[in-house]
């Protein structure tokens, strides 16, 4: 049965039979009536999810999309950035910048740690000139399983003008990130994470101090604007060909988020990573983020020594049928990474473990059989209140 797998990745994650069925829905007009009730409806049920009231610009694109039109709307040629990165998706951030012309001033953390506000603050306070206009920043980096304190980020900034832009494709609905609330200028969500669904969608909050950057951006944009965007989302339609398939299922799975609720979503992702983290540290293994900063989304592994993540990661798809994600940038050699991302089960967690400590015990690695699972369960046990499966049971 190899078409039968468990998808613990970071994304694409697996998508829910009723968002698969609801994509299956007549093609309609895109510039009826029809979508544009659809459209209003899934641009106000966003809106819960960013925990915003301002507008929400959707676009048929990857999440990298949603990246590459926060600075090509935003940012001007010659302007400057304060690019935060603590790895590989900062770093692309970093690359978007240069090909549009942005200065980009990089402050590195080390893979596996999370941003310091205060070195950021730090930085802000000595631009007296306030030459920075923006500050690139990820929620969840989904290459190093660390989540950065973005309501810490936010303060940190003081009185300075700049933006803050955040990447939260792989955080939004998993980890909290009350946009209005924290102070956020921009929000960046993808389709494939913990919306459920498949790639193809970029939502962008924007808020007011950003739209007004967009007015006076010169930068160059065609297919990404969101000023084409959003006022074309104001008449219900949108200024390209949409994706209607995926926002029928984008409909759906706001339905789901919904009635699980933003913060019952929240505490399943974390129980989910704690059942990880509890189950990898019972076979001897060592994880690459810190309990303080660990993501909600995806957990990053370190390989046992003389080993190769491919050395896990092939017996796992091969033999159980368990889908992992190997690592990037700096780490890519280190590291496995297990997703606990969107439309998973606890049973998919427990499975996965128990797949996991077979391939181990096949390598010659000495673990004690059953112990993952029993310490996925026992935090799963005394951790899971009544409903909290609500998506995944």
């Amino acid at each position: 049965m190899t078409d039968k797998q468990i998808l613990l990745l970071p994304g694409p994650t697996p998508v829910p039979p009723q968002v698969a069925l609801a994509m299956a829905r007549p093609a309609i007009n895109h510039r009826g009536p029809e979508f544009k009730a659809l459209w209003e409806e899934v641009t106000e049920g966003l809106k819960d999810v960013f925990q915003t009231r301002s507008e929400v610009v959707i676009l048929t694109a990857s999440g990298t999309g949603g990246m590459e039109a926060a600075v090509a709307n935003l940012i001007s040629p010659g302007e400057k950035v304060l690019a935060v990165t603590i790895g590989a998706f900062g770093e692309r951030f970093v690359q978007i910048c240069c090909a549009f012309g942005v200065e980009t001033e990089v402050m590195a953390f080390p893979y596996g740690q999370a941003a310091d506000p205060r070195a950021i603050a730090g930085r802000l306070a000595a631009d007296t000139k306030h030459e920075i206009k923006a500050i690139l920043v990820q929620h969840n980096e989904t290459s190093t399983g660390v989540l950065n304190d973005i309501q810490a980020i936010s303060r940190a900034r003081g009185s300075h003008p700049a933006l803050l832009i955040v990447d939260s494709i792989s955080g939004l609905a998993a980890a909290d990130l009350p946009m209005d609330a924290w102070q956020v200028d921009v929000v960046i969500a993808g389709s494939q994470k913990a919306f459920m669904l498949p790639p193809g969608l970029t939502m962008l909050a924007v808020g007011e101090r950003a739209w007004q950057a967009a007015e006076k951006c010169t930068n160059h944009r065609f297919y990404l604007d969101i000023k084409k965007a959003r006022n074309s989302g104001l008449k219900g339609q949108t200024p390209f060909t949409p994706a209607v398939p995926l926002l029928y299922g984008l409909k759906e799975s706001l339905r789901l988020l919904q009635a699980e609720t933003l913060a019952g979503s929240f505490a399943r992702h974390a129980l989910m990573r704690d059942m990880v983290r509890a189950g990898v540290r019972a076979l001897g293994l060592k994880l690459l983020a810190d309990e303080t900063i660990a993501s909600p989304a995806v957990t990053a592994v370190c390989v046992p020594e003389g080993m190769k993540p491919a050395d896990i990661i092939k017996p796992l798809r091969e033999k159980f049928g368990v889908v992992v994600a190997g690592g990037q940038g700096e780490v890519k050699d280190r590291v496995f990474r297990i997703g606990h991302l969107g439309y998973v089960s606890f049973s998919d967690i427990l499975a996965g473990l128990a797949a996991l400590e077979n391939v181990l015990f096949d390598a010659g690695i000495p673990v004690s059989r059953g112990a993952a699972v029993a310490a996925a369960g026992a935090i799963l046990s005394a951790g899971m209140p009544a409903g909290v499966e609500t998506l995944a049971s």
